[in-house]
C-alpha cells in the first residue's frame, strides 16, 4: 500500500495561503481547527500527520514591514499539540520535528515516549539538525553550527535516545501488590553514556514505548542527510521533482540502508507533494491562480531567499536569471534542488518565486484526481516512492478536496486502504517493533 502522510502547517503551504478567503490566519493557536484537520486526515485514512517546526522565526526579513506580511509566524509548540490532538483521534500517527541540535536527549526521550503511551503508540519523531541562524541565537549562538558538525552531534544523540528508550524492558514492571514488588530490577537497565557532546546516566523516568521505539522520520538529502537516514530512519521525507531524480533517490539510498545491514524495507521514502485538485482541470487551474494572485512579491522574495539558505538576492533584477551564490550551512538539498529548478525551467526570479511559493521545492501536482492519481501512481511503481508527504495548497478547503476527492480515486485503484488494519503508527506502516536493544546490538 502507499504510504501517506499529512503535512500539516496551519494554513496550509502556499506562500499566500493565510491570504486564501476560506483561509483562517489565526488557526496556527487554535485548538479546535486543528483538530478538525486531523480528524479530515484521519478520515482519509492517513497513515500519520506531520508537523514541522523550528526553533524560533525561520525567515530572512529586512525590516518590520517584510515580516509583517508572512503568514507563518506564529503557531503551537507541536508535542504539546500533538498530545491534546492524541485524545481526540484513534488511528492516525502523530509525527513532530524535534531538534538534535537545540536539545538534551533525556527531554526528547522523555516527551516522545510520554506521546508514545499517550497516544496508545500513534508518536513518530521528525530528528532535524536545524538550519538557520535565527535558531541559534535563541540559544546562546551567534550562529549554527556547520553542518557536518550538526550530524555529528545528531548521531551520538540518537544513540542516547534510543539507550534511554531502553531503561526499561517490556515487561519490567509487576505492580505486585501482594509481594510489594513494583518493578522487577533485573530488568532495569542504566544506560550510563559518556561520549563527546554527552553525559547521561539514565535511567529514563518512563516506561518502554509501546512501539518500543517512536517511528524516526528524517527529512535531510544531503550527503550526511542520507547516511544518517540509512543508519537510523524508518520514514523518509524528501525533495524530488523529477522521476529521473526521485529514482536516484530511492535506489540510492535503498542501497545505504543495506550497507548499514537493514532491511530496505524497513525504511519508507515519502517524497513531498504539493497538491491542487479539482473536479476538473480547470476548476484545479482556478484554485491555483486565486492563491498565486495573492502572493506578495515582497514576501515570496524573502521565502526565496530563506529557501535558499538565507542569501540576500533582493539587489538582483526580478526579471533576471538567478546567479551563481556563495554556499551557506542551511538545508543544502533544498538549495540545490531549487537551482536545479531553475536551469531546467529558464525561470527569472520572479518566475521562480512564483513557482516556489507553492511547493517550495516539493513536486507540484495539480489536476483532477484520476490525473494527479495517475502521477502518484507512476513514482510508486516505478521504484521513485514508497507513499507521499501531502502538501494541501490551503486549509481547511485543499485538505478537504484531497480526502473527498483524490484518496477515494487512490483507494478505487487499491493503492491506498480504506480502513485501518493495525492501532499503532509502525503497523500502519509496515514496520517492525524494535526488540529491547535493538538498537545498542545494531551499533555494535
Amino acid at each position: 500500500m502507499m504510504k501517506l502522510g499529512a503535512f500539516l502547517p496551519a494554513p496550509g503551504h502556499h506562500v499566500a495561503a493565510w491570504r486564501h478567503p476560506e483561509a483562517r490566519p489565526d488557526g496556527g493557536l487554535d485548538f479546535d481547527y486543528y483538530r478538525s484537520l486531523v480528524r479530515t486526515a484521519e478520515r482519509g485514512r492517513f497513515d500519520m500527520v506531520f508537523l514541522s517546526d523550528g526553533a524560533g522565526v525561520r525567515t530572512k526579513y529586512k525590516d518590520a514591514d517584510e515580516l509583517s506580511r508572512q503568514g507563518r509566524m506564529v503557531h503551537f509548540e507541536p508535542m504539546t499539540l500533538l498530545s491534546a490532538l492524541a485524545v481526540h483521534t484513534t488511528h492516525i500517527g502523530l509525527t513532530a520535528t524535534c531538534s538534535t541540535t537545540y536539545n538534551e536527549p533525556f527531554t526528547v526521550a522523555r516527551q516522545f515516549a510520554s506521546l508514545d503511551h499517550l497516544s496508545a503508540g500513534r508518536s513518530g519523531w521528525n530528528v532535524v539538525t536545524s538550519a538557520t541562524d535565527a535558531e541559534a541565537r535563541n540559544y546562546n549562538l551567534d550562529k549554527q553550527p556547520e553542518h557536518a558538525a550538526r550530524y555529528h552531534r545528531a548521531r551520538e544523540f540518537m544513540e542516547v535516545v534510543t539507550g534511554l528508550w531502553d531503561s526499561w524492558e517490556d515487561d519490567a514492571f509487576l505492580h505486585d501488590k501482594e509481594s510489594g514488588r513494583f518493578f522487577d530490577p533485573e530488568k532495569l537497565h542504566i544506560l550510563g553514556h559518556r561520549g563527546e557532546h554527552f553525559s547521561v546516566k539514565g535511567p529514563l523516568n518512563v516506561a518502554r514505548p509501546p512501539q518500543g521505539y517512536p517511528v524516526i522520520v528524517q527529512a535531510g538529502s544531503s550527503p550526511d542527510g542520507q547516511d544518517f537516514a540509512a543508519r537510523w530512519a524508518e520514514v523518509v521525507f524528501t525533495v524530488q521533482q523529477t522521476l529521473d531524480q526521485a529514482q536516484v533517490y530511492y535506489r540510492g539510498l535503498k542501497k545505504q540502508v543495506a550497507d548499514h545491514g537493514r532491511d530496505p524495507e524497513d525504511v519508507k521514502i515519502l517524497p513531498g507533494a504539493f497538491i491542487v485538485v479539482g473536479r476538473t482541470q480547470a476548476e484545479a487551474e482556478d484554485k491555483y491562480e486565486t492563491l498565486q494572485a495573492l502572493v506578495d512579491p515582497v514576501v515570496g522574495l524573502g521565502m526565496l531567499s530563506y529557501q535558499l539558505g538565507m542569501v540576500d538576492i533582493s539587489g538582483y533584477p526580478l526579471d533576471g536569471p538567478l546567479p551563481e551564490l556563495p554556499a551557506t550551512e542551511g538545508s543544502t538539498s533544498k538549495q540545490q534542488t531549487i537551482y536545479d529548478q531553475a536551469r531546467r525551467q529558464g525561470l527569472t526570479i520572479r518566475e521562480l518565486y512564483l513557482a516556489v511559493a507553492a511547493g517550495r521545492g516539493h513536486r507540484f501536482l495539480l489536476g483532477t484526481a484520476e490525473t494527479v492519481a495517475d502521477q502518484l501512481q507512476e513514482w510508486f511503481e516505478n521504484e521513485a516512492a514508497d507513499g507521499f508527504n501531502i502538501m494541501p495548497d490551503y486549509h481547511p478547503g485543499g485538505l478537504d478536496a484531497i480526502v473527498d476527492l483524490l484518496v477515494p480515486e487512490l483507494q478505487r485503484r487499491g493503492l491506498v486502504r480504506t480502513e485501518y488494519e493495525g492501532s499503532t503508527l509502525r503497523e500502519h506502516l509496515g514496520l517492525p517493533r524494535p526488540a529491547f536493544g535493538a538498537a545498542a546490538r545494531a551499533a555494535r
